[in-house]
């Protein structure tokens, strides 16, 4: 989003190379790899960090590849998926901290104009997240309801 609120021209991402196999020095199996992810899960880690952690400490090149679905689909498939999506909260806790801050600041005009710019997302994120089914049609963003949810 970096092309929509500032003259600049975003950022290119790197893209994982297009396997249609799993490489041969990967070892684990699928049965592993499920409990693997189960148990960082209970651990109360995020689904990108559980990506992280299987990446760097249990040498899976990719979720996708062993399970044939990706993290947040086995997941799901598994009843594990918050209720909240991981990026929506994330960018609910930095609107919470922006918020707090102004309040303790009143005259900082350029943080104010940043909490504009992420509750905006915030607004399209949960918009994107309707149309997919991922949120209840019901649920609207607000900074009460988000400090309830989000701490």
């Amino acid at each position: 989003m970096a092309k929509m609120h500032s003259r600049k021209k975003g950022s290119s991402r790197s893209r994982p190379p297009i396997a249609a196999k799993v490489p041969a020095w990967s070892d684990i199996s699928k049965e592993e790899l499920e409990k693997s992810i189960m148990k960082l899960h209970e651990s109360g880690l995020p689904s990108s960090r559980i990506g992280l952690t299987l990446r760097d400490q249990y040498g899976v090149p990719s979720v996708k590849l062993v399970l044939g679905k990706n993290l947040n689909g086995f997941l799901k498939a598994n009843g594990a998926l918050p209720d909240i999506p991981e990026d929506l909260a994330n960018l609910m806790r930095k609107a919470l901290h922006i918020r707090k801050h102004i309040k303790a600041n009143k005259k900082d005009v350029h943080n104010k104009r940043a909490l504009q710019l992420t509750e905006n997302k915030v607004r399209r994120l949960v918009k994107y997240y309707h149309d997919s089914g991922r949120l209840a049609p019901e649920w609207l963003y607000s900074p009460e309801t988000a400090e309830i949810l989000v701490s």
